[in-house]
């Protein structure tokens, strides 16, 4: 939160008094500054920073921490007030007094207000950074516990209450110097400018006090001295930590990575061991000695808590290797590791099923549905053939939409296992229904290495989801030529073009899935025409620039209509391309030579010859050998020669054929 102009200008004023007044005191001008620098100026600082504390509690968030931390403030202000007006000028003040109440308030309800602070500003820490937090307090306060405590109790003297009083301070003191450093350790180190403050006016209110202390010890001590400054600073300080700015929260959380995480409680813990070494050789008070013993604990603490934190995360990672993060399923590294145990054991009698799935129709619920719906489809069929091989087997997720179950069948039939599980990865719903192909090996009968079984039982799934995609093409391309031939009968290609063109793309190479699909190219090349009036598709003269316009549109009307049936996907490629010409000048994309697919090329030369020795109403039927040697004529400039060359041979070779 950001402070108030007034309250700015007040901090402001402050620290220029502060700096005047230890200049005032160490340079020593020799003359009297008057009320500027009398004993009652201070008051009015310290007074101030409880006011501008306690005002900082009654508004914004973290009010509790900074009324405990204001009410502290105020304590010691108390306390001093009544020091300056009645005991300043007494040579053996009182112990106790009614001042020491107010001083000795100030450490427990500071502390009680930073720990409420942490709290708000560090949720969430790890643990260890605690305990780091724990061992610089430790560590600190022991040796605190060295340099102060030591000379105070060997002067403390008198009644028990004064005694207690006496011994009260330096304790204290080991609290406020071990908060410091342990509420920073705690955040990580992560200094922001609150932490950093409240550190500093904490540090300098102990050093004024350790001071104090070792000085009255010694008999020494004089008011007026350089280091007295250092409360008052100490308090402006703290005051001026209640208005700093929160960090948000993600910058207020730790930074674990840093060199600095481990180097903290290293360093502390060195310094604990080392109070310990020396007390051994030269004695230290009981205090500092417990207390170095305790951060040396912490360590130890520490270091278990950070062993047992590696050991989970190493655990946490072995399982995140082996599980697909979306389903929770194993995934393929753990399939692999699960063949290599059950294989070796497996028998004829008691074998290994491993069947991997394919999901059917999950490209298309993903485009309608999107993708995070997709996810949960996943995750909601991966359950689904969890829970149906409870039991039975054990279920994983391969990547993308492909699944795998892996039976123990002991004797069972296989087939309603593997069906079972094709029906817990089917489902159908409002616009969508989702199947899935799949393959299947028997272990060790028909393989006896993980690699192999997996290659087998891919070849199979993926052989059993082509000829689904066959069936599904096979039954889209009947129905449009169905309603091709109802529209316009003429239209309909003859069935020996047919197999040219199937004829025509194996011997130039094809693979057989090109071939099937070249076939049905050149079925449907004309299926767009439906589209073009019956006026202009049967006009027995020339056709008008309009009318070639709309004519041009079929191969994408029929590549729009085709895609309507996704088996038929490549098809419809195919049938775009297929009025393209090899020289460039065909339609609708004016592609040229090998840009245009080969089978649309294949269907190119088909739809000539078929036109060709059909007839049509603006030209006379040809012979097969004129549509020939019009092919030849314009091969290299409408046709792709090598598919000529290609065309002309399957076509000769069948005339050989049936004239045998």
């Amino acid at each position: 939160m950001t402070a108030p102009r007034p309250i700015r200008v007040l901090l402001a004023a402050a620290a220029v008094w502060l700096v005047a007044y230890e200049l005032y005191v160490v340079v020593d001008p020799g003359f009297d500054a008057g009320p500027v620098f009398s004993r009652f100026a201070h008051d009015v600082v310290i007074v101030l920073a409880a006011a501008i504390c306690l005002t900082r509690a009654l508004v914004g968030s973290e009010r509790t921490a900074w009324a405990l931390i204001g009410a502290g403030v105020l304590a010691w202000s108390v306390g001093e007030l009544y020091y300056t007006a009645v005991l300043w000028t007494d040579p053996s003040p009182p112990l106790p007094s009614a001042a020491d109440a107010g001083f000795l308030l100030f450490p427990p309800l500071v502390l009680a207000g930073a720990i409420v602070l942490l709290r708000s500003r560090a949720r969430g820490a790890p643990r260890r950074l605690v305990i780091d937090g724990v061992i610089a307090a430790l560590a600190v306060s022991a040796l605190s516990a060295a340099i102060v405590f030591e000379p105070v109790l060997d002067a403390v003297e008198g009644a028990p209450l004064a005694v207690a009083t006496g011994l009260a301070y330096p304790l204290l003191d080991l609290v406020l110097i071990g908060l410091a450093v342990g509420v920073l350790a705690s955040t990580g180190w992560r200094l922001d400018r609150t932490w950093v403050l409240l550190g500093a006016g904490l540090s300098t209110f102990w050093l004024a006090d350790s001071m104090y202390l070792v000085q009255t010890a010694q008999g020494a001590y004089e008011s007026g001295g350089w280091f007295d400054a250092g409360w008052w600073a100490g308090l402006a300080l703290i005051a001026t930590a209640a208005w700093q700015t929160s960090p948000a929260a993600a910058d207020s959380r730790p930074v674990e990575e840093h060199l600095r995480v481990i180097a903290v409680p290293l360093a502390f813990g060195m310094v604990g061991l080392a109070l310990l070494v020396y007390g051994a050789i030269t004695g230290l008070n009981l205090v500092a000695v417990g207390l170095a013993g305790a951060s040396l604990l912490a360590v130890m603490a520490r270091a278990t808590l950070t062993f047992g934190e590696n050991v989970a995360m190493l655990r946490t990672s072995r399982d995140e290797a082996l599980t697909d993060a979306l389903t929770n399923l194993g995934n393929r590294r753990a399939l692999g590791r699960t063949l290599d145990k059950l294989i070796p054991d497996a028998s004829a009698e008691r074998p290994l099923v491993l069947v991997l799935f394919d999901l059917d129709g999950f490209k298309q619920y993903n485009d309608t549905f999107g993708h995070p719906a997709g996810d949960t489809l996943l995750v909601r069929l991966g359950a689904n053939l969890a829970a149906f091989l409870e039991g039975r087997g054990q279920a994983f997720r391969m990547g993308g939409d492909e699944f795998c179950a892996l039976f123990e069948t002991a004797g069972e039939p296989i087939e309603p296992m593997v069906q079972g599980a094709v029906a817990a990865l089917s489902e159908q719903g409002d616009g969508f229904t989702i199947g899935c192909s799949h393959g299947s090996i028997t272990l060790p009968l028909e393989a006896t290495e993980a690699v192999e079984a997996l290659r087998i039982a891919d070849q199979r799934m993926y052989a059993n989801k082509h000829a689904g995609r066959t069936s599904a093409g096979r039954q889209s391309k009947d129905v449009l030529l169905r309603a091709l031939a109802e529209r316009h009968p003429e239209l309909g290609t003859h069935a020996e073009t047919v197999a040219l063109a199937a004829d025509t793309a194996e011997s130039l190479g094809l693979p057989p899935d090109e071939i099937e699909h070249v076939r049905h190219a050149s079925e449907l090349h004309d299926v767009g025409k439906v589209a073009i009036p019956d006026a202009i598709l049967g006009k027995p003269g020339p056709l008008t620039a309009e009318e070639w316009e709309f004519v041009r549109r079929h191969p994408v009307i029929g590549e729009r209509i085709i895609l309507a049936a996704p088996a038929l996907t490549r098809v419809a490629k195919l049938v775009r391309g297929s009025h393209e010409r090899w020289d460039g000048t065909g339609y609708p994309d004016n592609l040229a030579g090998e840009r245009i697919p080969v089978g649309a090329r294949i269907v190119a030369v088909a739809d000539a010859f078929a036109a060709m020795t059909a007839g049509r109403p603006y030209r006379p039927r040809r012979t097969a050998d004129e549509a020939l040697e019009e092919l030849r004529r314009h091969a290299g400039t409408q046709f792709d020669p090598m598919v000529v060359d290609a065309w002309c041979a399957a076509h000769s070779r069948r005339v050989v054929h049936i004239t045998a």
